[in-house]
């Protein structure tokens, strides 16, 4: 499993959002493609943060019991974020997702934002290695 690497199972083709959009629209946007959670990129497409569902469950409590207006994406993302290289092994990543409890990660390569890698795709890569063997 070592051999195998994340650049090889990472999804390429991501929802990004920018931070400086309504976090209104972002909740439409994830309930629209049927994400749970998407990286947020600045002018020049470098990672700045990440949004996710329970983020975004700050603006019901904000709109709710402070009666205030949603805000943007910048108000809830978190930041700094946890990534992988391209170039981890499956093996290492599939660790770091039991010790760290994370449902996902951004995939950097040379600091550029180039996918992402879910559990899921983890559970694909050791399926295809098992089909080889």
């Amino acid at each position: 499993m070592r051999s195998v690497k994340v650049k090889d199972y990472m999804a390429k083709q991501l929802v990004t959002l920018r931070a400086d959009i309504s976090a209104i629209e972002a909740m439409r946007l994830f309930l629209q493609k049927g994400i749970s959670g998407a990286p947020v990129v600045g002018n020049k497409g470098e990672l700045i943060g990440v949004l996710s569902e329970a983020d975004l469950m700050q603006v019901v409590i904000q709109d709710s019991y402070y009666d205030e207006n949603a805000g943007i994406v910048a108000d809830f993302m978190k930041f700094p974020v946890d990534t992988v290289d391209a170039n981890e092994d499956i093996y290492s990543v599939a660790e770091r997702f039991i010790r760290e409890g994370r449902r996902r990660y951004p995939v950097l390569d040379n600091g550029n934002l180039i996918g992402q890698i879910s559990r899921r795709d983890i559970l694909r890569a050791v399926e295809d290695f098992l089909q080889r063997q």
